[in-house]
């Protein structure tokens, strides 16, 4: 069994006027440091051990179904776990 840690975000050529209000928002509470922010997803996803591919079965999760590939990108972490 393992679970899967996937983060998606918006691709950098894409704008992202969500995180540009949080920018704002953050700036005028009164922390000039933040200078950008960009607003993601994060998944955890348990998956059972099977005769395919792990990555394979990982890419085509996130490329049908959990990113858009037109304009995000993703990335994912694996660990084995212990079922429970």
């Amino acid at each position: 069994m393992f679970k899967v840690k996937v983060y998606v975000t918006l691709r950098e050529s894409v704008l992202d006027p969500q995180g540009k209000a949080v920018t704002h928002s953050l700036q005028s509470l009164n922390y000039p440091e933040v200078s950008d922010v960009r607003i993601g997803k994060y998944m955890e996803l348990t998956i059972e051990k099977s005769e395919r591919d792990l990555d394979e079965v990982i890419n085509e999760v996130c490329s049908k179904l959990l990113a858009n590939p037109v304009i995000e990108d993703y990335r994912y972490e694996v660990e084995e776990c212990v079922p429970q």
